[in-house]
């Protein structure tokens, strides 16, 4: 009996199921598979572990090996990120990571030249602005949605500084900035969408406001005086969330009002509960059930697809 004939009596035995039979009826012929998403992920994760080690070394040796020698370094690598992007007269995979990888070592530099030098003596609004405006043009420039993530966190964290001034108190200040850069945000991913400019960034100004929106509206529900309002905002969230991803066939945005909806609700349902056994009962249990069922979702949506 053959690989394939084995393969199908394990079928119609229902030992394995429909898209498990066609991945390794696949690989039997020996067909080839797509590894795009894991190539994806191991560039993206190899990016982020440099960057920590770079910051690492930068904090902890930059004495020893001085002001010059840790700018030098920095400047190269990035100018050698820019020089790669701008040489190439059609970006691609490689060249987006490389695009990243720079713009996050400028993100080091920055940090290390304001900690060293004082050169705006300590305002970080100033940095935060002018640094996700050079984001914003580098990911327009080179269509690059990583980049674009990273502009809009650091405009999220100049709202944060620039808010931060305000004659109020911090939490209710924050959670206001929050839901108001959000609704920004959405609305500018909305414009730029409709004007066709870049539409295909959409999803990223959309997930970059869902989840900041989530984020305030949650820090709402955790109080303990007050909340009852935010928790009804919770729900009308949630459902906008899942109703735009059904209908959009977006699994993220099934998946926040899944996840953000049963926080939200787990944290009312345990608020009064002492015994910790019973909390962690509940958390293992409802978990596990969310995970499931995520895991399902994430299947149907990737049939449809």
């Amino acid at each position: 009996m053959t690989a394939l004939e084995q393969l199908d009596r394990w079928k119609e035995q229902e030992a394995i199921s429909s898209d498990q039979h066609i991945l390794l009826a696949a690989l039997a012929r020996k067909q080839p598979f797509s590894v795009f998403l894991e190539l994806n992920a191991l560039l993206y994760a190899g990016i982020l572990a440099f960057i920590g080690g770079l910051a690492w070394t930068v904090r902890t040796y930059s004495t020893a090996l001085g002001d010059i020698v840790v700018l030098a370094v920095l400047s190269g690598i990035l100018a050698a990120c820019l020089w790669y992007c701008f040489s190439r007269t059609a970006p691609g995979l490689i060249a987006d990571y490389v695009l990243y990888l720079g713009s996050l070592v400028w993100s080091v530099e920055l940090a290390y030249l304001e900690t060293r030098f004082h050169l705006l003596s300590g305002q970080w609004d100033d940095y935060l602005l002018a640094t996700a405006c050079f984001y914003f043009a580098l990911a327009y420039r080179f269509d690059n949605r990583f980049v674009l993530s990273l502009a809009l966190s650091t405009l999220a964290g100049w709202f944060g500084f620039t808010i931060s001034h305000w004659p109020r108190t911090a939490e209710a200040s924050y959670r206001q900035y929050a839901i108001v850069y959000s609704l920004l945000v959405g609305a500018a991913g909305v414009l730029l969408y409709r004007r066709s400019i870049k539409g295909h960034f959409l999803g990223t100004y959309l997930n970059v406001a869902a989840n900041v929106l989530f984020v305030a509206v949650l820090s709402g529900v955790f109080q303990r005086d007050g909340f009852a309002l935010w928790f009804l905002a919770l729900l009308v969230i949630c459902a906008a969330s899942l109703g735009y991803g059904l209908t959009r066939k977006q699994f993220a945005f099934v998946a926040y009002a899944a996840v953000y909806g049963y926080i939200g609700v787990s944290s009312l349902l345990v608020r009064n509960l002492n015994d910790s056994t019973a909390v962690l009962a509940y958390f293992v249990a409802t978990g596990i059930l969310m995970l499931i069922s995520l895991v399902q979702i994430a299947r149907r949506f990737g049939r449809e697809a």
